[in-house]
């Protein structure tokens, strides 16, 4: 049994009484202090008069539903993570939930242990956060503590409970691979085959048969049965890796196995049944290959189901710290090496890099330089980058200064340069005028009156693009 973590009460909301009573039986025998409310309002009078740790809310009662009742705790600005649980739960709605800010979903019904473990991600992330899930997330060793990539995370863990399947796009070396065996370790098919295959590695005329296979006698050479990645994957997931890469005759192939959800095996008279959950990567946009022609558009639907696109790394610049430790630890046992920590200055290197490469380029130049070190720390003359030289950062990090205090320095520095004009900075800086206003609301909460007011009369342009800077990169 999970230990409760010393807190406040928790709140369950539900307008079922049998309900009500299982969950409070649960909790109470894991240790938490319990209050009740029979519908929304209720709970919102009770949220107001003390303080409430975690609330557990049913989806569907009358009059304010689960996340109408989660609206009305964000308008009211009171920091409590909030649980819909839900026995007409849809995919869609659990994905509305999260990109709200729901902090977890559950479908009943679902475990005693399901729900300890609910609560005590909430209770951890909001007493280490200071009320935002901002904590550290790992699933076969994607590490993140941006608070985009968790949000990212989170529903990715939601749809693998699913079948759907599941196209993510991003730039090389993201990780698309760890986040399609994140999801796999999260679904029901975790004890099942997950078998991956990269379409670009692999030539165009082997591809079909690894991917189908094909029976004894077949074609000339066929001396034994071979089965394809499809049939070994049979029962669990497939990962179909950079599948922009594969033929358009391939492709149509691969459309009719979605479709029928059955494998003709090449000289086979009788059709495999085919039960299959499909994952696809792409490091380019696959819609604009679709408009160029260049892969089939009912497939395109076929795999685009959900849609995941993860963010390069220049776009989330809090997780580098974090890499480079897991990064340092790991070589260093690897090779031997005494190596256990890094510079700031060196730090700051790292930091103001564009990444073109993301997180396997950064993986790289940590290698080399805890190959170059002798210590324990790594310094900027152990920094070397593909081009054999490191690059400077145009605003360099003091010492003292933390990863936070160097963004804001450059956010608010950028924005006096050009006179207080948000969209003019924004579009210097490479980010959207929307990330810009959240980033000033961030400062102003943390330091009221130090920022003025936003100007109403500020748009941004869909024209204006701008130019990337590396240590911010693109705004979301």
């Amino acid at each position: 049994m999970t230990k409760a973590l010393k807190t406040g009460p928790v709140l369950i909301v539900d307008d079922d009484p049998a309900m009500r009573a299982a969950l409070s039986e649960s909790l109470h025998e894991m240790g938490y202090a319990l209050l009740s409310a029979t519908n929304g309002e209720e709970a919102l009078k009770q949220c107001q008069s003390q303080q409430i740790s975690v609330m557990i809310t049913d989806m569907k009662m009358p009059g304010m539903n689960g996340l109408d009742l989660y609206k009305e705790t964000r308008r009211l600005k009171l920091k409590i993570p909030v649980i819909i649980m839900t026995a007409y739960g849809t995919i869609e709605t659990a994905v509305e939930a999260m990109r709200l800010g729901v902090f977890d979903y559950l479908v009943k019904p679902f475990s005693q242990e399901t729900l300890a473990a609910a609560i005590q991600r909430a209770l951890i992330a909001f007493q280490e956060g200071g009320g935002k899930a901002s904590g550290l997330t790992s699933g076969k060793t994607f590490l993140t503590q941006d608070p985009a990539m968790l949000k990212i995370l989170k529903m990715a863990e939601v749809v693998a409970a699913s079948d759907a399947s599941i196209l993510i796009e991003g730039e090389s070396g993201t990780g698309k691979e760890l986040l399609a065996r994140f999801v796999y370790t999260h679904s029901p098919r975790a004890h099942r085959p997950f078998i991956a295959i990269n379409c670009a590695a692999v030539p165009e005329g082997l591809l079909e048969s690894e991917l189908f296979g094909y029976e004894k006698g077949a074609f000339t050479g066929a001396v034994a049965r071979k089965p394809g990645r499809f049939e070994l994957a049979n029962s669990g997931t497939i990962l179909l890796d950079e599948v922009s890469e594969m033929h358009l005759s391939l492709q149509a192939k691969l459309l009719r196995v979605l479709q029928e959800r059955e494998l003709d095996l090449l000289g086979s008279k009788t059709p495999l049944p085919l039960d299959i959950r499909v994952i696809a990567t792409t490091n380019r946009p696959l819609w604009e290959e679709v408009k160029a022609g260049h892969f089939r558009e009912d497939l395109y639907y076929r795999l685009n189901v959900f849609p995941i696109r993860i963010p390069p790394l220049r776009s989330r610049i809090s997780d580098i710290p974090l890499l480079v430790d897991c990064f340092i630890q790991k070589s260093a046992a690897r090779n031997k090496k005494l190596a256990s920590s890094i510079g700031k200055e060196a730090l700051s290197l790292l930091v103001g890099r564009e990444w073109r490469g993301n997180v396997r380029e950064l993986e790289n130049v940590i290698e080399r330089a805890v190959l170059l070190s002798e210590g324990k720390v790594i310094g900027t003359e152990h920094i070397l980058f593909g081009e054999g030289q490191p690059v400077k950062v145009e605003r360099p990090v003091s010492n003292g200064t933390t990863l936070w205090e160097a963004e804001r320095d450059l956010i608010l520095g950028t924005l006096e340069q050009e006179g207080g004009n948000r969209t003019h900075a924004a579009r210097i800086l490479g980010i959207s005028i929307r990330t810009m206003r959240n980033k000033l609301k961030e400062y102003r909460d943390r330091d009221p009156g130090s920022i003025p007011l936003e100007s109403e009369e500020e748009e941004e342009s869909p024209l204006e693009t701008g130019r990337r800077h590396p240590a911010l990169g693109q705004g979301t």
